[in-house]
């Protein structure tokens, strides 16, 4: 860890400012079944296409028109999809001051079932390219960060409505404005508060805020930078702390449909991201599927916050080994 790590998902040694995590009761067990169940076969091109849709509006920076073309996107496919969408909207008051327009998507499928999965991942894009070389003041596409994750969750859609449906209710929520934190060395005011995270504003306002009141799930799975190729999962940290035995099943899943390059049984240090608030805040197990490069400083690989993060780094072998790998642990519930 070096100075100054308070890019997007700064990396921390302990969340002494989270407490009360109660990651007992659904976590204390993992649901075993002698038989496995139907699967609808997940389809990586759809995938990509899907992620290819999305960069094609541009950088997806709240507040700008590509933004808003691309919620009324993922609204009609969802909607296409066959589940119940709203929207969720806020204001919210970035670093800067910048107040932001966000809506959080939220995708329901059904909605009689007591017993519920969340799916999330966030649909913004980065506002400036902090680590790149140039161009540092222009917004970055995100294919990667951001692009990837609502893809692999478009699919599992399609597929959901196309096929059987499981025998759990499904919750898709895209957050928004979950990438608008300060830069690269930025200083901060003296007068502002030094526990203010100015990122995951979308899950941090569901997490106060939920969509239903008394909403909760068994569990949830995060997907972050889920599209490069040779991407490596590990397991972090407060998904290790916060939903070990959901943590298991996900890694063992995926070893077992034999991506286990991509899932890898080592760990990786804590990181602020959407879980985070998921789990401390609204009390669902949540496990964050987030790229990790071993050997940088920064955590991610050397495209994070650049504008290297676009098409040309996608695997749809990538996309296939998450989406596959989450649609058979839905689909075993």
């Amino acid at each position: 860890m070096t100075n100054k790590i308070w890019p997007h998902y700064c990396i921390i040694s302990c969340i002494t400012f989270l407490v009360g995590c109660q990651s007992g009761s659904v976590e204390e067990t993992t649901k075993q079944t002698e038989e496995p169940k139907y699967v609808p076969t997940y389809n990586a091109d759809s995938a990509y296409a899907y992620l290819e849709a999305q960069v094609a509006f541009g950088p997806r920076v709240p507040n700008s028109v590509a933004h808003q073309e691309c919620q009324e996107y993922l609204v009609e496919k969802l909607e296409q999809f066959g589940a119940e969408v709203q929207l969720q909207s806020f204001e919210a008051t970035a670093y800067n001051g910048t107040v932001l327009n966000l809506n959080n998507i939220i995708a329901t499928y059904q909605p009689d079932k007591s017993k519920r999965i969340l799916l999330a991942a966030h649909w913004d894009t980065r506002p400036y390219a902090d680590k790149d070389s140039t161009r540092i003041e222009e917004p970055i596409l995100g294919a990667n960060d951001g692009a990837s994750g609502v893809a692999v969750l478009l699919e599992m859609a399609r597929a959901i409505n196309q096929d059987s449906l499981p025998d759990v209710g499904i919750d898709i929520i895209l957050f928004d404005g979950e990438d608008y934190g300060e830069p690269e060395n930025y200083k901060e005011p003296a007068s502002e508060s030094s526990q203010q995270v100015y990122w995951c504003l979308g899950s941090q306002y569901w997490s106060k805020n939920k969509h239903e009141p008394r909403y909760s799930a068994y569990y949830g799975i995060l997907l972050d930078m889920v599209g490069a190729k040779n991407a490596t999962f590990y397991q972090e940290g407060v998904s290790r702390q916060a939903a070990p035995s959901i943590l298991k099943r996900i890694w063992d899943t995926g070893h077992q449909l034999g991506h286990g390059q991509y899932f890898v049984y080592k760990n990786s240090p804590d990181i602020v991201d959407d879980h985070v608030y998921v789990n401390y805040q609204a009390k669902i197990p949540m496990v964050n599927i987030i790229e990790h490069e071993p050997t940088s400083e920064f955590y991610f690989a050397d495209y994070h916050h650049t504008h290297a993060d676009n098409m040309d780094i996608i695997g749809q072998e990538t996309l296939k080994a998450v989406g596959e790998t989450v649609m058979y642990v839905v689909y075993q519930e």
